[in-house]
């Protein structure tokens, strides 16, 4: 910054004042010193500016999935996408917590304590586990997705909304036996347990105990076994909900085992609106949750809360979704 200052004839300060975005220069200045800047090669050292001003920029990432799918889970992958976006766009950077440091258990809050990050996204992770909550009741903001907990920022998809919307769609379409394959149990599945046997009390559905089958998310293996224990059914369901689209392959894998067709003899519905729903043939009919504004949403609540920790307000705020009809339901009658 000296050399940049020595050569534009401005103070040090001025120099700072420009490359930071300050208002209080003129504008002749500031392009003076971005342009000398570049010519020079100048890059701001995020070490020597933390010492400073005492703030790294640096936004901490914890996300642990059960089945260890990492970044090939496609809801997640988006979420963190445009959570990235978001952080940079707002100048800072991202770190991803665990609790390994160079092959040295520590707790996920000394991680987020050692890599100096202002505050950490807990994108996925088992929310009962004492590390995450010791992390999430920590000093260190803390904004969680899909699970909320009190005086805690949260931003969360409307599960009970997609629910409600895919079987009141199956209903419209003529179905009346209409099971569900749910996901391991966390808050997200209780909403949605909740959603489904709201809706079919709602429409006065009948609905036997089997309709009802436990599975795992993004787990296509169990949703196939899930399916054909509905298949093997006196009664079988007319319309069959996948806990979500990945998992989905599975069941209309064991759907067409069992020699049957999709929509013809048995219709299907996904979750999460990935791409895979679209290049599955028949298209699949999903729930679409808006991972753009969900990652997005969930970088700024956090960036609010380090900047403004006094004025910003521990918030649980929910995304909508919408429905993408496919070729997977068959209209009955």
């Amino acid at each position: 910054m000296k050399d940049v200052a020595r050569k534009c004839g401005v103070s040090v300060a001025t120099v700072s004042k420009a490359l930071n975005g300050h208002r209080d220069i003129g504008e002749a200045t500031r392009e003076r010193v971005i342009a000398v800047a570049k010519e020079l090669g100048y890059t701001a050292n995020s070490a020597a500016r933390a010492l400073k001003t005492n703030r790294t920029y640096n936004l901490g990432i914890l996300f642990s999935d059960l089945q260890n799918s990492g970044f090939t889970h496609e809801y997640f992958a988006s979420t963190l996408n445009s959570f990235r976006f978001e952080a940079e766009r707002c100048g800072y950077d991202i770190t991803f917590i665990s609790s390994d440091i160079g092959h040295h258990q520590a707790s996920y809050l000394q991680h987020a304590l050692y890599r100096q990050v202002e505050g950490v996204a807990i994108i996925c992770a088992d929310f009962l586990d004492p590390g995450i909550q010791e992390l999430v009741f920590s000093n260190v903001p803390v904004v969680t997705l899909d699970h909320a907990f009190n005086n805690r920022c949260a931003v969360l998809s409307d599960n009970m909304q997609g629910i409600e919307a895919l079987v009141r769609h199956a209903y419209a379409m003529g179905h009346r036996r209409i099971a569900y394959i749910h996901g391991n149990r966390t808050a997200v599945t209780e909403n949605r347990l909740t959603g489904f046997y709201r809706v079919c009390e709602a429409l006065q559905l009948s609905l036997p105990e089997e309709y009802v089958q436990p599975c795992a998310y993004h787990h296509p293996d169990y949703c196939r076994e899930a399916t054909l224990r509905l298949l093997s059914l006196p009664e079988r369901p007319s319309c069959i909900l996948f806990p979500d689209d990945y998992a989905g392959l599975g069941g209309i894998n064991a759907i067409r085992e069992m020699g049957l067709r999709i929509p013809e003899d048995i219709s299907v519905m996904g979750y999460d609106g990935i791409d895979l729903a679209r290049a599955v043939s028949p298209r699949l009919t999903t729930w679409h949750q808006n991972t753009d504004e969900l990652g997005r949403t969930a970088a700024a609540m956090l960036i609010e809360r380090i900047e403004h920790p006094r004025t910003s307000l521990q918030e649980h705020l929910v995304i909508g979704g919408s429905l993408l009809e496919g070729g997977s339901v068959k209209r009955l009658g």
